[in-house]
């Protein structure tokens, strides 16, 4: 694994990827920073000697970027200072008022118990007086009996 400012990178990935694992460095920022290297971004990060690991480690420092611990320490301050303007705002409304405080969370609804499947396609009965002309009427009260 070849190690650039302070951060293992793994030796098995092309170094645009591998060079991803520092904490500020994205996609662009990696091709960015390979193009001003003069490196091949197809090569393995394991292949490269010492003499591309400092042209990498130049044209990061270069570049000015803020990475890793620099980075982490930047966006903190920023939310401490976000966090101290909402609470001082009277409103309560800003972009970080949903980090003062403790905001409650939705929690799931209670289980419940699995409901009684029907049995698939249950016969129909018949009713006790069918509708239908078909029938000879033998199933229909006396009364409504009709002959002919």
């Amino acid at each position: 694994m070849a190690r650039i400012i302070g951060v293992e990178i793994p030796g098995e990935k092309r170094i645009d990827i591998a060079l991803r694992y520092i904490y500020g460095i994205g996609p662009s920022n990696a091709l960015v920073i390979l193009e001003k290297a003069k490196i091949d971004r197809g090569i393995r990060a394991k292949d490269l000697n010492e003499q591309q690991l400092s042209q990498i480690v130049h044209a990061i420092q270069d570049g000015k970027y803020v990475i890793e611990g620099d980075l982490r320490r930047e966006l903190g301050l920023n939310l401490k200072r976000s966090k101290a303007s909402s609470a001082i705002a009277a409103s309560g409304i800003c972009a970080a008022s949903r980090f003062v405080g403790s905001v409650p969370r939705r929690t799931p609804a209670p289980a419940r118990a699995p409901q009684d499947r029907r049995s698939p396609a249950q016969p129909q009965r018949e009713g006790r007086y069918p509708l239908n002309g078909s029938d000879t009427g033998f199933n229909l009260p006396p009364a409504l009996r009709t002959y002919g």
